[in-house]
């Protein structure tokens, strides 16, 4: 028997609901199967296509992701966060900056590994993130559900009544300052920023940095271009006439103190950042048992050549200092002196010589104390000594020292001379096992072989060794010989390669 098909429809009054029913009956099997399929805001449905489907609105809502912490190495199990470079709500795209995290030893800026929207930030400013905790929550699928909701449905026709359309969905795109999908815009974490606050798009923006790298400076022309704003001249400071004296001279009363109410209260604050560094390395370092051993250096020669060498330097554009010449005469005495370059175990059971001399120089920044060093000062000349200690100061000043140049050390010199002073005690820097101090240069008088009194720059060095290890006089004569190298500069050029 061919199959009957029976359509039970409600009343057309109730518009916003309609509902059918099919019931297909089969004389073989004798079984009753009904389906139903309704339908919402339509006022009719046109049964007999059967090929026509419906097709609903997709939800904008996407999937939450916990964007976690990931691993630094080094052993770092928790980061200061210390700026963050979008807020909730943002728009972000893979590799776009999210915020900036301080650990022990250096600072890192963490990347989005998804495209979506900051839904939420887990920590403030300051505050302590741990490694493989959530540090945001990032909707990945939202961006394509405003896609998916603008599809429209098919048309569904009845006879008798109107065409029924479904409605797409109206959605606002929201001003990001993101990138266009495959095209990287070049810029620095400090430029998106400012780009952000004064709501700039990137990819309007041309820049003129290498590359077309979005500088400070373009972002500022751009808005000034916008706003029409000019900076306002700096007010001038008013020239007061000075006060008319008088003939007759009153007597001045004695003031009285009257006693001050003090409201200041002490402040605790956690110890951070490279300051928990060094409470952790200072404990380790005084279970050490230190041999000190003082000099000074006559470096009138070397002030000599150095003001022959500085316009030379600056003319390719690099600061020179007397440090490169201390680091490669230190790397002279330390091929004749290897047990200076070597580091030993916990249990102090056995010495690792280093092959490369890694030589720190320790630098006082905003953020501490920061020991970056130089890598392999026994393969570089000293110009070349120059420019990187260059690159290590500019880094360092602006907190921008990674991992890899504060890492890896195997002898230390602290030019704590560049402060004050002239004699220290250095705290040699675990695992390393031996450190140098130098004091300020200064012009003294000095005999000559003559027995003349002269002018001479004296430099007083203070240098610390591991006892266990290193005995006095191999730290004396490890010290007479970088001394002859920086007092008689020309010696130097019999051991360069």
């Amino acid at each position: 028997m061919a199959a009957v098909r029976v359509l039970r429809s409600w009343s057309r009054s109730a518009r916003h609901l309609r509902c059918m029913h099919l019931i297909q009956m089969c004389s073989s099997a004798h079984v009753v199967k009904p389906k139903y399929t309704c339908l919402f805001g339509y006022s009719s449905f046109k049964f007999n296509h059967p090929h026509r489907l419906l097709r609903t609105t997709s939800s904008v809502n996407g999937q939450i992701i916990q964007f976690k912490l990931s691993d630094i190495g080094e052993g770092i199990t928790e980061v200061t966060v210390k700026e963050w470079y979008v807020k909730e709500g943002d728009t972000v795209s893979q590799f776009d900056s999210i915020c900036e995290v301080q650990s022990d030893k250096a600072s890192v800026t963490i990347t989005s590994r998804y495209d979506g929207i900051i839904r939420k930030l887990y920590y403030a400013v300051d505050q302590i993130a741990l490694v493989g905790k959530p540090l945001v929550d990032i909707e990945t699928e939202a961006l394509k559900g405003v896609d998916r909701a603008r599809d429209r449905t098919k048309l569904v026709k009845k006879d008798s009544e109107e065409d029924v359309v479904e409605t797409p969905a109206v959605f606002h795109d929201e001003h990001t300052h993101q990138e266009i999908k495959g095209h990287k815009t070049l810029a620095t974490p400090a430029v998106r920023r400012l780009a952000m606050e004064n709501n700039i798009k990137l990819s309007e923006v041309v820049g003129t940095g290498k590359d077309g790298r979005i500088l400070k400076e373009d972002i500022l022309n751009y808005l000034a271009k916008q706003t029409g704003a000019i900076l306002p001249p700096s007010p001038k400071s008013e020239i007061m006439p000075p006060l008319q004296k008088t003939e007759t001279v009153q007597p001045v009363p004695v003031p009285v103190l009257k006693p001050k109410a003090f409201t200041g209260k002490d402040r605790t604050e956690p110890i951070t950042g490279f300051e928990k560094t060094m409470v952790k390395t200072m404990t380790v370092a005084l279970k050490i048992p230190h041999f000190g051993y003082c000099d000074e250096v006559d470096l009138t020669q070397l002030v000599k050549l150095r003001e022959e060498l500085k316009p030379i330097a600056l003319a390719r554009g690099i600061k020179l200092s007397f440090m490169p010449f201390f680091l490669k005469a230190a790397s002279l005495g330390l091929m004749q002196f290897p047990i200076l370059n070597a580091s030993v175990d916990e249990n102090c059971q056995n010495i690792t010589y280093k092959a490369s001399h890694n030589i720190g120089i320790a630098m006082d920044t905003k953020q501490g104390l920061i020991v970056p060093n130089v890598k392999n000062v026994q393969l570089c000349s000293v110009f070349e000594i120059a420019i990187e200690l260059n690159r290590l100061q500019k880094l360092g000043s602006t907190n921008q020292l990674g991992t890899a140049d504060i890492t890896g050390g195997t002898f230390t010199l602290s030019n704590i001379g560049s402060i004050g002073g002239t004699y220290a005690k250095p705290v040699i820097l675990p695992p390393e096992v031996a450190i140098g101090a130098l004091g300020a240069i200064k012009a003294v008088p000095r005999f000559n072989e003559k027995g003349e009194v002269i002018k001479a720059q004296i430099m007083n060095v203070s240098w610390s060794a591991d006892h266990r290890i290193i005995d006095g006089a191999t730290m004396a004569r490890f010290s007479n010989l970088w001394k002859s190298y920086l007092e008689n500069p020309a010696s130097m050029l019999l051991e360069l390669k």
